[in-house]
This record gives C-alpha cells, sequence and structure tokens, in this order.
C-alpha cells in the first residue's frame, strides 16, 4: 500500500513533485519569452504586428507550458495526461504576467542600453569637435607668435648679424618645441620655461629696453594652465608696451591662487594705448578667450585693463585641478 508522503503544512509528495515540474517549465517560459524580446527589438515607429507578434507568442508560450506540465506529470505517474486541460485559463494567465514580468524589464534596460550609447556617441562626437577646434586654434596660435619671433631675427640682420644668428638658434628650438606640443593643459613650470626661451629672444631684440622680472611662486609650478596662455600673455605685452616704446619696458610676470582659482597676471609698464589690434582686443588674446571657453566653458576669464600708473594689465583665471585642490 503506497503512503502519501506530506511535507510542511500538509503538502504532499505529489503535489511538491508537481509544484516543482510546473516551475521549472515557467523557468524555461520566462528564458523562451527573454530570447523572444531579444530577437523581436522595439519598433521606432511603434508598429501594429509588434503586438500580434507577442501575444502569439504569449499564447503559444502559455499553452505549451500547460500542455508540458501535464505531460510531464502524467509520464512521472503524478496525474493523467489531458490534452485539454480544465487549468487551461490559468496557465495563460499566469504565461501573461511571467511574459509582462520578463519582457517589460528587458525592453526597459534595452531602451536605457540605446540610450547610454547614444549620449556616449554624442560625447565622443563632442570630444572629436573639440579636439578639432582646439587643434584649430593651436594651429592659428603657433604662427602668431613665430611670427613675431622672426620677425626679430629679420631686424636684427642688418645691425647684429651675430646676434641675429643666436635669435635664429632660439627660434628654431621654439618652433621644435612648440610643433612637439600636442596637449592643451600643461604645467605652469612647463609653460613658464618655454616662455623665458621666448623672452630671450625678445631680450637679444630690445637689450636694455625690455626687464624682465618673473614673481611664481614655486609651490605653483605644478599647476594646469593651458598650453600657450601664458606665452599669448607676455607677447602681447612685449609688442604692445616694449615695441611702440624708447624708454626701458618693465615686463612683471606673477601668478597666485586660491583654493579653486589659479590666477596669472601679466603687466607691462609704459603709456602706449593698445591699438585696434592691441591689448584688449588682439588677435592672440581673441584666440586664447576661444579656447578657453572650449576648455572650461565659462569658468574661466581673461580681462585687460590700463593701469593708473602708466601700462597695462592683462589677467588669466582658470579652475584649478582636483589634484592642486586636494
Amino acid at each position: 500500500m503506497m503512503i502519501a508522503m506530506r511535507f510542511g503544512r500538509g503538502l504532499s509528495w505529489e503535489e511538491a513533485m508537481a509544484g516543482g515540474l510546473r516551475g521549472s517549465i515557467a523557468i524555461a517560459m520566462a528564458c523562451a519569452v527573454w530570447w523572444i524580446t531579444r530577437r523581436v527589438p522595439w519598433p521606432r515607429p511603434f508598429r501594429f504586428r509588434f503586438v500580434v507578434t507577442h501575444v502569439a507568442a504569449w499564447f503559444a508560450l502559455a499553452s505549451a507550458w500547460c500542455v508540458a506540465t501535464n505531460l510531464t506529470m502524467a509520464v512521472a505517474g503524478i496525474g493523467a495526461f489531458d490534452s485539454f486541460p480544465d487549468d487551461l485559463n490559468l496557465y495563460l494567465l499566469l504565461g501573461a504576467f511571467i511574459y509582462v514580468f520578463v519582457a517589460g524589464p528587458t525592453y526597459a534596460a534595452a531602451a536605457s542600453a540605446r540610450a547610454a550609447r547614444a549620449e556616449a556617441a554624442v560625447a565622443r562626437a563632442e570630444a572629436v569637435a573639440t579636439g578639432t577646434q582646439l587643434a584649430a586654434l593651436r594651429a592659428q596660435l603657433h604662427p602668431h607668435f613665430l611670427f613675431n619671433a622672426l620677425h626679430t631675427v629679420v631686424q636684427l640682420i642688418p645691425v647684429e648679424p651675430t646676434k641675429a644668428a643666436e635669435a635664429a638658434e632660439m627660434v628654431a628650438g621654439l618652433l621644435r618645441a612648440s610643433l612637439e606640443e600636442q596637449r592643451d593643459e600643461v604645467t605652469l613650470d612647463d609653460e613658464w620655461r618655454f616662455v623665458s626661451r621666448y623672452l630671450a629672444v625678445e631680450q637679444i631684440r630690445f637689450g636694455d629696453r625690455l626687464r624682465i622680472r618673473g614673481e611664481i611662486p614655486t609651490d605653483l609650478l605644478d599647476e594646469r594652465v593651458p598650453s600657450f596662455a601664458l606665452q599669448t600673455l607676455v607677447e602681447n605685452a612685449v609688442q604692445h608696451g616694449a615695441t611702440p616704446r624708447v624708454a626701458p619696458t618693465e615686463l612683471v610676470v606673477s601668478a597666485s591662487s586660491d583654493p579653486d582659482e589659479l590666477t596669472l597676471v601679466v603687466r607691462n609698464t609704459g603709456d602706449a594705448k593698445p591699438s585696434a589690434n592691441g591689448a584688449g582686443s588682439g588677435t592672440g588674446l581673441a584666440r586664447l578667450r576661444e579656447r578657453l571657453a572650449v576648455l572650461y566653458g565659462g569658468a574661466a576669464t581673461l580681462t585687460t585693463r590700463p593701469l593708473v600708473e602708466g601700462g597695462y594689465e592683462a589677467a588669466l583665471v582658470v579652475p584649478r585641478s582636483r589634484d592642486a585642490r586636494g
């Protein structure tokens, strides 16, 4: 005589086996729903065929679940097989629940992945556009100061050939360094070294008429600044401060910081007012402002002003890097 074993709260062995079979086939159905949703992407624009496809798939899978469960239980000797079971409606209802429970999150995850890919594509496109724009601005900047340096050499050739040769060698070094520099930001130390080489060329040209004083604290030399930014300010001060004057011109380059910003200031003495292409609206400063907008948005500023005691001042303010703030 067979004794029906019971578990828990009166659950018989046959009932437990039937529940396990139903659950196993339900998991298989859920995997099938996932497979279908992966093969039938969400249409754009939405199409009625999409709904028909999923309704047909739901009915087929729920019916197959019902038949497979009954057939498996009959083979296992738990019950008799019925090709048209009375609980088909229950399987259809549960099948609809499983279908929506699996298909909904799957399509939502796919939509999120598409959105992420679209955002990444936009970001890459913006990065490429930004890089192209910055490269174009750098290409416009390099000839600008190199032209002025070469002009210095040309002016020296008829009067002091020896100094002209020395300056030409320095200009060649500047050209090499500028062509090799592809970074958008460099350390203040690197920028100041480059500027010092440029000023060495200009001092050959002006002699005692150009006096240079650097006031850059050593603890700020690791700060990040736009490449050729300080160079642009210094070049502008030389061309519109020292060039028009016979009297000596003093050029002061200083740097300071607060917890969030780094400030570079270039002052030149003299009473020469900037022309239409002068200190306030020169081509170099215009290109620098464009680069600042691309690199920092509205977080960086470049201002110029005349000094009461004579001369001009240009001040560049950029955000400090996170490492420097820390």
